[in-house]
């Protein structure tokens, strides 16, 4: 036997590590589990070492298996990154291209994004899964995040996808019952429809005013980890929420939402993130220009309509 470990069985440990579950892997992969499992047991025979804890519910990483995975990741990262190249050279990247975002952003804005650059580049193989979580992109093997919201790891490279806060805003029914906020903390007192957002702390929201930044502690009736349900929810009535200008600004231009304390506002700009180990990585380069370029074109457009001016909440 080849004491040379065949890339798929580097492959398939990848997948399974992260994965921490034969089921979860061959699910992903479209396989069996027991191919799976012999997958795993001929690369741990060619390496002559234990890689895997094996129990009823769960697989763990041994020590050796940790050396093995980041060894693995930097050898099947060499050989995508010379498939890429050679694709390039052809005039058309090429391969699997991992995408995650968040539930709401990724369904109605990065997904019809990601469907035109699809037709643009049939050699890339796109898929998408959104998340109500902020994902480990290096570690869970992601070769892009597309984020709203700008605490981003340094280790990561970001490129700004566009220009993007977050804003108050309530309906004219839940106004006309509560006098609307003058100050922040005001917020305190009010039925507030909290969002478990990917990467702030559930119910507090800081905003900036200028060069004031302040934090204020939520609480409300409803809250969601969906931000959908949360805007739904307000449109119906039920309280304040914090959401950004691109899922709000048609609800506040036809009057069914109202911004409040408009001086304040939270930065939500929008991202791709990806692992330092894919900076020269084509497929990656080749998603994130389209992306920059599809953001322009959106912004451009909505740049073009009217502006919505938003009545006042007194």
């Amino acid at each position: 036997m080849s004491n040379i470990p065949a890339n798929e069985d580097l492959r398939v440990f990848l997948i399974v590590a992260r994965q921490s579950s034969f089921a979860a892997a061959a699910e992903q992969l479209g396989v069996s589990t027991a191919y799976v499992s012999k997958r795993i047991r001929v690369l741990e025979e060619t390496l002559g070492v234990r890689l895997l804890h094996r129990t009823t519910r769960r697989v763990s990483v041994t020590d050796q298996g940790e050396r093995v995975f980041h060894w693995a990741q930097r050898v099947l990262d060499d050989v995508e990154q010379l498939m890429q190249e050679v694709a390039v050279t052809r005039g058309e990247p090429r391969g699997l291209l991992r995408i995650s975002s968040s539930f709401g952003f990724g369904r109605r804005v990065v997904a019809p994004m990601l469907s035109a650059m699809a037709r643009r580049h049939p050699g890339l193989q796109v898929r998408l899964e959104v998340l109500d979580r902020l994902v480990d992109v290096a570690a869970e093997g992601y070769d892009v995040d597309v984020r709203v919201g700008d605490e981003i790891a340094p280790h990561l490279i970001a490129r700004r996808l566009a220009s993007n806060h977050r804003v108050l805003c309530a309906a004219p029914a839940y106004l006309a019952r509560r006098e609307p906020p003058r100050t922040l903390q005001d917020l305190a007192s009010h039925d507030c429809l909290v969002i478990k957002e990917r990467d702030h702390p559930f119910g507090v929201w800081r905003l900036r005013a200028g060069a004031q930044e302040e934090a204020v502690k939520v609480t409300g009736p409803l809250s969601s980890n969906h931000g959908e349900v949360a805007v739904q929810w307000a449109v119906d009535g039920h309280g304040v929420v914090l959401r950004s200008l691109w899922d709000v600004a048609p609800l506040l231009a036809d009057g069914q939402l109202v911004q409040l304390l408009p001086e304040w506002r939270q930065e939500a700009n929008v991202w791709a993130v990806y692992p330092e180990r894919l900076a020269s990585s084509a497929k990656v380069r080749v998603c994130v220009e389209y992306l920059i370029e599809a953001f322009a074109e959106v912004s451009a457009a909505d740049a073009g309509r009217p502006s919505a001016t938003s009545p006042s909440p007194a």
